[in-house]
């Protein structure tokens, strides 16, 4: 008996204690500066309203991307499998929970078997009068199990469990996040590129009536030949950028309609439609780095991670320990009839108190604690290296907006002068005091600068949905 009581004694100290092996985990501190280096020049931005932080592509004012943005988080494949991955994670977590409890089942059976007079029991039982070789057999039991997490093996199992989980959880926000971000920047990557056609093909018929206009001229002796290949080049230059820009227009519809969830061409007729590039909201909730570590569903899977690889290790060192088991039976069986399965004389029961313990293997034990701390120091790591990334992604977005939206507002101040020099010599070349070739000339000129300021606008609003994106927005962080 002193045996059983020690062993007792200790299952329920370690209980009552509720211990469990391995580290505690707390979350790593990570060195961060108090805001962004190119914060201040974002504040001082003038532009249209503010977006909303969770649904920032509204703030853009086109209907048609809101949609469509919409559309993909109800519809991207892409965002189904991560949600896929995280009803996995939930089962897993439902069963590291599970092997907390304890199990039972309840099993039952009937046989009939016929005996071989050959074998040494037949032999003797043939030998007995009114000897039956048939013969039946009726058991019903029920069992139960339970392993008690005295060293707290299996709760830190399920506290990895939980913390895969909780990843699988941020994943599917960051899948949110990247699917908005990329459908609102393939929409407005396609209108930038329409509008730079619709432009090219104004270049091509300005480029046209200068061909034309050069032809006349060296037909009357008043140009030279050279001057007609050359303007017949630069018009093949200008052709030449159509059928690249429809490429780009063709890519970026199809890329649309793949974010959608749909077939390729299915939204083309509804994208062809004329529209103008998105405008740029203002973005007032940029926060701290530090709020990064809350805002960046990345982030959040990085650290659930480092979490779950800290709790492995304690399921690793309660190898160390022994594994204590309760196992109850209680049941009926009889071998000569099945109505007296339930009677008393048929009746049994078992109750074992189990004990396995790894006491001569704790060289692999040591080798597999030494692989669960090289895991959590690669999580350590990748964490740490999420932190600063995400980082690294708001400076350069911050960058590229400010930058971009300077760039554009050059082009367009450049874009206006030009249009009042194409003016002045329209209205010159009506008064007879230029010619034609000024015009056409001056045409080509502000076309270029108009083909320029598109393409900078188009990288002013796609640097907005990258600045929204590395913010993290677009997505509702946990408390």
């Amino acid at each position: 008996m002193f045996p059983l009581r020690t062993l007792a004694l200790v299952v329920s100290t370690g209980l009552l204690a509720g211990c469990a092996v391995g580290p505690d985990y707390h979350r790593p501190a990570v060195p961060l500066p108090e805001h962004y280096q190119t914060q201040p020049a974002l504040r001082e931005r003038s532009v249209s309203p503010p977006a909303s932080f969770t649904v920032w592509w509204n703030g853009f004012g086109d209907p048609l991307l809101s949609q469509f943005v919409s559309d993909a988080l109800a519809q991207n494949l892409d965002l189904a499998q991560a949600t896929a991955r995280m009803n996995q994670s939930r089962a897993g977590l439902g069963a590291a929970t599970a092997a907390l409890l304890p199990s039972g089942n309840i099993s039952g059976q009937a046989a009939r078997a016929y005996q071989s007079a050959e074998t040494p029991l037949g032999q003797v039982l043939s030998a007995t009068p009114d000897y039956n070789r048939y013969g039946n057999s009726y058991e019903t039991d029920l069992n139960a199990s339970w392993e008690i997490d005295v060293f707290g093996g299996l709760r830190r199992g399920r506290q990895a469990a939980l913390a895969d989980y909780q990843a699988s959880e941020a994943g599917v926000a960051a899948t949110r996040l990247a699917v908005a971000a990329q459908t609102a920047d393939i929409y407005i990557t396609l209108r930038g590129l329409q509008a730079r056609l619709a432009i090219a093909d104004k270049q091509v018929s300005t480029q046209q009536e200068l061909l034309e206009k050069v032809q006349l001229l060296n037909a009357k002796g008043l140009a030279p030949a050279y001057q007609v290949r050359q303007t017949e080049g630069e018009l093949a230059q200008v052709e030449a950028t159509v059928p690249v820009l429809r490429t780009g227009i063709d890519a970026a519809m199809n890329a649309l309609d793949v974010m959608l969830g749909t077939p390729p061409g299915t939204h083309r007729a509804e994208l062809a439609l004329p529209g103008a590039i998105p405008q740029v909201p203002q973005i007032t909730s940029t926060g701290t780095p530090a709020d990064l570590l809350r805002r960046r569903p990345d982030i959040i899977v990085a650290e659930r991670h480092l979490a779950a690889s800290s709790a492995r290790i304690g399921v690793a060192v309660s190898e160390y320990y022994p594994k204590f088991s309760l196992t109850a039976l209680l049941g009926s069986a009889t071998a000569v009839s099945g109505s007296n399965l339930f009677s008393g004389g048929a009746s049994q029961s078992a109750g074992v108190l189990g004990l396995r313990w790894r006491l001569f293997d704790f060289g692999r034990i040591n080798a597999q604690i030494e692989q669960a701390k090289g895991q959590e120091q690669e999580a350590l790591a990748a964490y740490r290296l999420s932190v600063l990334r995400a980082t690294e992604d708001v400076e350069n977005a911050f960058s590229a907006l400010v930058n971009r939206e300077t760039q554009t507002a050059t082009l367009t101040r450049g874009e206006s002068a030009l249009a009042s020099a194409r003016q002045s010599s329209f209205i010159a070349y009506r008064q007879g005091t230029a010619s034609l070739m000024d015009v056409l000339h001056n045409d080509e000129t502000l076309l270029q600068a108009s083909d320029a300021r598109a393409q900078a606008q188009t990288e002013s609003a796609r640097a907005a949905v990258a600045t929204f994106r590395a913010l993290g927005g677009g997505w509702q962080p946990p408390g």
